[in-house]
């Protein structure tokens, strides 16, 4: 029996027309440039289109913060309006929270919880935060889903496909399909919050020796697939650390590094949504980690892939990169596409390069990340075009992402020798057999 939080057929339609205006005037104005000559304003036109999607606050916002931090996947002039879009979004009045909370735990819902705060304590694209406290003492975090987001999301990426298919007509450097198909499947199980859960379990086991990095436990009996309550974490703005001396931000950035790159390299795992709400900084400039519904898990070959592209920079093995960009599913790649490719790997690789303390920005610098971009860009529309493989997204983003919150942090650290720590044993088989047994623990779904 269908329910209002299905993905029904009313709920699409709804939201069609809510978004059709947007992009059907992207599609028009796209055709009058290509057809009929006339140019396009591709700034003013963006602007609008941060206005239409912005007042959403629902899966299409999150996804244009997505595709603004992924280099070339829309044009320059879209990428640093849809970047201004905010995170949060206004929150569910108390009515509609006490109805909610119920259709999740029943009608005696408050009488589970010793406090329940009111107000939400934030509120973003998919859901909304809310204090509250057990019984016991013990202080959580219920994180409440807003209604008919089924239905949003698969409208909301049925235009994003509109949106990527009139692109792929503009320019063909970058075939976005695979991209579609990874923002697609994440995002339906970022809905999923009994996925979360499991995700967080996963992240507890893989950083359990980590001392400056936190993770909440999922509280799994006041938990369903639209709320997911979990241990409560305090901490401050990552931000808030920018003015600190420089011992410090250091040693908040390698919290970060090691946050995201530990479960990587050891067991395959990568948190694909290095946002600045998604993690908070203690006291001890130990890192909360938040946030788990953008989990991405790598077959052990793509991980080995990594290590052995940085290898073959590194020592200028071209046929070492060729097979690097072949594990990884790359196919058909002429020696001057795997050149070009080549310069944007140089710019992600560069600050591991050097075994010597060193800032991000000297050689990661935005503007300079912007030129090289663009550079490949160009190159790879004048050679034919490529299909990067779905994987790449969130890895992408993850690297691109991390090195914006160490530009933010100004730090500075020997990158080389902190991943060299991480690679120096690597073994894709031993990493297979911990990633088996560390999803089965935690209770992954493997069907990912």
């Amino acid at each position: 029996m269908a329910t209002r939080e299905d993905n029904t057929l009313g709920g699409r339609l709804s939201r069609y027309a809510r978004v059709g205006a947007a992009v059907g005037g992207l599609g028009a104005r796209f055709a009058a440039e290509r057809v009929l000559g006339m140019k396009l304003d591709r700034g003013r036109h963006a602007a609008d289109l941060r206005a239409a999607l912005g007042g959403l606050k629902g899966p299409l916002m999150k996804v244009a913060q997505l595709m603004a931090t992924i280099p070339d996947a829309l044009p320059e002039e879209y990428v640093q309006e849809l970047i201004q879009l905010q995170s949060n979004a206004p929150s569910m009045g108390w009515v509609f929270v006490k109805r909610r909370m119920q259709s999740e735990l029943g009608a005696d819902w408050q009488g589970r919880f010793a406090t329940f705060e009111r107000e939400a304590a934030a509120a973003a694209s998919l859901g909304q935060v809310h204090r509250a406290t057990l019984d016991d003492g013990t202080r959580v975090a219920c994180k409440l889903q807003y209604p008919d987001m089924d239905s949003a999301v698969e409208a909301d990426l049925r235009q994003l496909k509109l949106v990527f298919e009139i692109y792929r007509r503009y320019d063909r450097a970058i075939d976005p399909g695979a991209i579609h198909e990874e923002i697609a499947a994440r995002l339906r199980e970022e809905l999923d919050y009994g996925r979360e859960a499991s995700h967080m379990r996963l992240y507890g086991l893989m950083l359990a020796a980590e001392t400056g990095v936190h993770v909440p436990c999922p509280v799994d009996a006041l938990s369903t697939r639209r709320l997911l309550t979990m241990t409560w974490l305090d901490g401050a703005p990552l931000l808030s650390a920018r003015d600190a001396p420089v011992e410090r931000r250091n040693r908040i950035a390698m919290n970060m590094f090691r946050a995201w790159y530990v479960p990587f390299y050891g067991t395959g795992v990568i948190h694909g949504d290095p946002h600045l709400g998604n993690y908070a900084i203690r006291p001890d400039d130990g890192v909360n980690l938040l946030d788990f519904g953008a989990v991405r898990i790598f077959p052990p070959g793509f991980v080995g892939g990594v290590i052995d592209l940085y290898r073959a920079l590194r020592d200028g093995d071209e046929a070492l990169a060729v097979h690097a960009y072949e594990t990884w599913g790359f196919n058909g790649l002429s020696k001057e596409k795997i050149a070009t490719l080549n310069r944007w790997a140089e710019f992600v690789y560069a600050p591991l390069m050097e075994d010597r303390t060193r800032a991000i920005g000297e050689t990661n610098s935005g503007v300079y990340g912007r030129e090289v971009a663009e550079t490949v860009h160009a190159e790879l529309r004048r050679l034919g075009g490529v299909r990067p493989p779905r994987e790449f997204l969130l890895m992408d983003r993850a690297a691109i992402g991390l090195g914006s919150v160490f530009l933010h942090l100004q730090a500075e650290i020997n990158w080389h020798r902190l991943f060299h720590d991480l690679i120096a044993d690597f073994d894709v088989g031993a990493l297979a057999r911990r990633q088996s047994a560390a999803l089965a623990k935690a209770g992954v779904p493997t069907a990912a």
